[in-house]
């Protein structure tokens, strides 16, 4: 399987359609390159504030209540790409406001098949709980598609391995990490906590960043970071567990990495460490405090 990774340019749009023809132009850039499956960053979707009214912009409530016009535009748009071209595509997230009028962050994945099932963010950095009041799901999903199983985790949710650990344990393969980091720091959490769910999963992990700076936003105003494909650690794959990784040259925004799949169940069954199937073992050992020797 090929998989491409968007280092998403956010850019000044100035309507709907100015934003679909770039969303078609890239999409069918990177089909066109042989992959399979496209992996678009988180909250990507904001650069639809672009052409709101420079006050609503600037209210970051009021804004995502007014890009709830054009979810369903956004979604038809990926999934008749998909269709169209035989392809999987995760749409960047979304702000998706609920039945009860709170938001998520949601990334809709569509398939060749006309089908489109979502995931939510679990975890919420603080800038999204206390000043945007996203809630987060309790809920994690794996998908079929063409040649595997998936699992998202958006973002911050990367950081946290246990659940990483249950897509697994459902079949997930693969694991789709869209992000968008406003500090070098940020970036290099993700990035690490990525190589780490790698590791322990021996799966592959897939990171697709926003990029570039949008000083109308203020919630995509900076962004940093490099799109990156990860690997277990073993005989068969990297010795450094980086199957591809940028910086990209400046005339593409596409990172494209080959998918070994066969080869990950026999790693995971006679690799030099099979850290997969030892995960149980770490859940019987017990810690307790043994006082110094007199």
């Amino acid at each position: 399987m090929k998989a491409a990774l968007c280092r998403y340019p956010i850019d000044r749009l100035e309507n709907f359609d100015a934003w679909l023809a770039k969303l078609d132009r890239l999409t069918r850039d990177a089909a066109a390159a042989g992959a399979s499956l496209l992996v678009f960053p988180e909250y990507a979707a904001m650069e639809l504030t672009s052409f709101q009214p420079a006050n609503l912009r600037a209210n970051l409530h009021a804004s995502i209540a007014d890009l709830q016009q054009w979810r369903d535009p956004f979604l038809t748009a990926h999934s008749h790409l998909a269709t169209s071209l035989g392809i999987t595509i995760l749409a960047a997230s979304f702000p998706w406001r609920q039945p009860d009028d709170s938001y998520t962050n949601r990334a809709w994945l569509c398939t060749p098949d006309g089908q489109s099932r979502f995931q939510d963010k679990i975890q919420m950095t603080r800038f999204e709980r206390e000043q945007w009041l996203i809630s987060g799901s309790r809920s994690l999903n794996v998908f079929d598609i063409p040649g595997a199983r998936v699992g998202i985790l958006i973002c911050y949710d990367s950081e946290f391995p246990l659940l990483a650990r249950q897509l697994t344990e459902a079949g997930a393969s693969i694991l789709l990490v869209p992000s968008c980091t406003d500090t070098d720091a940020g970036y290099h959490r993700v990035r690490l906590s990525c190589r780490a769910r790698a590791l322990e999963q021996q799966c592959f992990v897939l990171q697709a960043p926003t990029a570039g700076s949008a000083p109308w936003s203020p919630a995509l105003d900076i962004n940093t970071g490099e799109p990156a494909a990860f690997s277990p650690v073993d005989i068969g794959f990297p010795s450094d567990g980086i199957l591809a990784s940028g910086p990209l040259p400046t005339d593409s925004p596409w990172l494209f990495a080959d998918l070994p799949l066969s080869r990950l169940q026999r790693v995971r069954s006679r690799g030099q460490v099979t850290n997969f199937n030892d995960w149980p073992r770490q859940l019987l050992v017990t810690c307790s405090h043994t006082p110094p020797v007199p």
